[in-house]
């Protein structure tokens, strides 16, 4: 399975949030899930079968498919939360 994180520039907020999610797939001991970040011009609807997104950009992301929005970029409760609900819908927790 991949995960994109997504943000406007590809930068900051996308590494961010996916260093975030590689942390919780550790706690979890998932290991069969690939995470990288892009920005929203270049993510493309079959570089990942889930994409994680600000909710900032969540309109723009649309076409992408299998987007989670994020509320909080920081809140690491809701994003533990969400990783959790995708790994569950896609049975690997």
């Amino acid at each position: 399975m991949k995960i994109l994180t997504v943000c406007g520039s590809g930068l900051g907020t996308s590494f961010m949030v996916e260093m975030n999610i590689k942390q919780i797939l550790e706690e979890l001991g998932v290991t069969e899930v690939e995470v990288n970040h892009s920005d929203l011009s270049s993510a493309t609807p079959g570089d990942a079968d889930v994409f994680f997104l600000a909710k900032d950009i969540a309109e723009g992301g649309s076409h992408l498919g299998n987007v989670v929005v994020l509320e909080s970029i920081i809140d690491m409760e809701e994003l533990r939360d969400k990783v959790k609900q995708v790994l569950q819908e896609n049975g690997l927790l």
